[in-house]
């Protein structure tokens, strides 16, 4: 479903991302890995459009998306849950999840039509909230939101757009340990669907073994391993480069 071909980011004379190559299939969960500027969010910023490629090509489903900006890439299916959580801070949490159903819909902003006509497409928001536990602060500002509850919202919202792939970048960073489990429950559901293609950027190895069913390695911006779980971790170049374990 989803591929990348030699793409490359240079900034001046460093290389963020070098060349790699890689093919997602449909339901599967592929965790990338790797130590701190290895790459990754890099990589998924060249995936989803935030960053224009210095060379190499990004295809979904037979596309070429590579000279697409963002916003069109989303429209073709590439869903993406950024570090940092991107939510409408002055809009409710109801709000917020509705504009995504809305978008998926491709139905435009009429000043009355959208909470008078649409009434369906906030039944189908609130519906997302209560699968994310968010049910009971549906009429609160994103803004007022823990950090934890914002995590979730965004994963609402990514949930909302129903897209293809799914690109999660560090989901639980920041979460307390009894808010974690919420979004790992959301992000096996998907998996279990077997329709999404799911990648996964997480240090912790725990969520890693336990959810993956394919490791990727960056290390310095180029693909250094690429397979099973157990046999990726095990391997000396990523008990090197990833667990600072010499080889």
């Amino acid at each position: 479903m989803l591929e990348t071909k030699n793409l490359t980011i240079r900034f001046g004379g460093h290389v963020a991302v070098d060349g790699v190559s890689c093919a997602f299939q449909p339901g599967t969960l592929t965790a990338i890995v790797g130590p701190n500027g290895a790459g990754k969010t890099t990589y998924f910023n060249l995936i989803s459009g935030q960053l224009p490629a210095s060379s190499g090509e990004v295809w979904l489903d037979g596309e070429n998306l590579s000279d697409q900006p963002a916003p069109v890439r989303t429209r073709r299916g590439l869903g993406r849950a950024f570090q940092l959580t991107q939510l409408f801070a002055h809009l409710s949490v109801l709000e917020n999840v509705r504009l995504a159903v809305q978008a998926r819909h491709r139905k435009g902003l009429k000043l009355l039509s959208v909470w008078l006509s649409h009434r369906e497409l906030i039944a189908e928001a609130r519906t997302i909230l209560e699968r994310v536990r968010l049910a009971s602060r549906a009429d609160d500002l994103a803004a007022s939101l823990p950090h934890g509850d914002q995590r979730k919202l965004e994963v609402a919202m990514l949930i909302a757009l129903d897209p293809k792939v799914y690109l999660f970048d560090e989901p639980t960073a920041g979460m307390s340990v009894d808010e974690v489990p919420v979004v790992l429950d959301l992000i096996r559901a998907l998996k279990a669907e077997k329709r999404h293609t799911l990648l996964l950027v997480e240090h912790k190895m725990d969520v890693v073994r336990e959810l993956a069913d394919r490791i990727i390695v960056l290390h310095q911006g180029r693909l250094v391993a690429d397979g099973d779980p157990a046999t990726v971790i095990a391997s000396p170049i990523v008990q090197e480069a990833y667990l600072g374990v010499a080889a």
